[in-house]
């Protein structure tokens, strides 16, 4: 049933009605439409914000973060006076102080395969705005069995790409992707970064797409994915086919459930790390500092990128970016006690398993990176 519009949601709405394409009988659909939206951070922010502006009448926020003040750069539904509150609780205050009329339904909790099929069922559309390969792969799949759109998108640094993925009219994620990249080698942009405005460009075409398909107007992105560049302001698109051997959407798909995504990936399903490479290979900041200064004092190796120095830095310490690491082992000492450390140890803990790998024994990873230094023994030191 189409509802009808109140006298201040037709102002409210006024520039759609004035376009043929949307029109009142369109804004009418919008307003008995649903969508969620899987994150609530830089693709989140635009996307929710824009839907919500237009009169989509239910919005689910997926997310089980808080607000920090890394965050504020680029997620730009919150604010410095929501930092530490839960995001789906920013981001719903948000949404209805811009638009009191629409429902907003949050749940704080990570995006599993236990619950993803009864939260996705009460909505029309899913838009992925996940920052992590498991969850990329279980929006698709749900959305695949569930016969809905999964509106996607990414953002690294300059680079951007979309897409909509709907397996009943063009190719699903996993046709383009059949299997995740080896754990490590993407970085996250909490490690490689991300320009601000980037999300925002992304996100408002995932906005964009999900209102067309909600209207059934205009041509999608269905079939194409669309790749950007902010650093010289191209777009590019290349055409995408089903692929008949897909093992999700194809004729002969042997994954009928939703499987353990972060087993499938080799990574977690969040950014939620602690910086640490796990029980026998950790040394806390504490214990670090007090044995510095001693005659046996351990080789310091920050494997951070060499901007990253300009942040902060550590004394003594030798500098090898993970990336070239593999190609000077030959520099380091394997007799030696060894200490490695990155930003937050996410890094640290890749390069001690390459170390190890390559025979080094007397190697730690220190836990929380250089972050963690900065909180507990060096406060003078910035976080970032």
């Amino acid at each position: 049933m189409i509802a009808d519009l109140t006298h201040e949601e037709i102002l409210r709405y006024s520039r759609h009605l004035l376009i043929p394409e949307v029109g009142l009988d369109g804004q009418k659909k919008l307003k008995t439409a649903s969508a969620l939206i899987v994150g609530t951070g830089g693709l989140g922010s635009p996307v929710s914000l824009y839907l919500a502006a237009a009169g989509v009448g239910r919005i689910g926020l997926v997310d089980y973060d808080v607000v920090d003040r890394t965050n504020l750069q680029r997620q730009v539904i919150h604010g410095t006076a929501t930092v530490g509150k839960l995001k789906v609780d920013s981001a719903k205050a948000r949404l209805l102080d811009l638009n009191p009329a629409i429902q907003v339904d949050t749940y704080n909790q990570p995006f599993t395969s236990e619950n993803a099929a009864g939260i996705a069922s009460q909505y029309d559309i899913l838009i992925d705005g996940s920052d992590n390969f498991p969850t990329r792969y279980l929006t698709n799949d749900v959305c695949v069995f569930l016969g809905k759109p999964n509106i996607y998108g990414s953002i690294y640094r300059f680079d951007g790409q979309a897409s909509v993925f709907y397996a009943k009219e063009g190719p699903c994620y996993r046709c383009l992707f059949p299997e995740p990249p080896p754990a490590g080698l993407v970085p996250s942009c909490a490690e490689g970064g991300v320009l601000g405005v980037l999300p925002g460009t992304i996100g408002t075409i995932q906005a964009t797409e999900a209102l067309k398909m909600l209207l059934g107007i205009g041509s999608t992105l269905v079939g194409r994915l669309l790749l950007y560049n902010a650093l010289d302001m191209s777009f590019d698109f290349v055409n995408l086919r089903k692929n008949p051997r897909c093992r999700v959407c194809g004729p002969q798909a042997d994954i009928k459930e939703l499987i353990d995504y972060e087993e499938f990936c080799g990574v977690p399903g969040n950014d939620h790390d602690d910086g640490s490479a796990g029980e026998g290979y950790d040394i806390d900041a504490l214990e670090l500092a007090s044995t510095l200064g001693k005659q046996d004092a351990p080789l310091l190796l920050d494997v951070r990128e060499p901007h990253e120095l300009e942040i902060s830095h550590l004394p003594n310490a030798l500098n090898i970016p993970l990336g070239s690491l593999a190609a000077r082992l030959s520099e380091l000492d394997s007799a030696r006690e060894m200490v490695v450390f990155c930003k937050g140890g996410t890094r640290s803990t890749r390069a001690l398993e390459l170390l190890v790998s390559a025979g080094f024994k007397k190697v730690k990873n220190l836990k929380g990176g250089i972050n963690a230094w900065a909180k507990s023994v060096d406060t003078n030191l910035p976080l970032y």
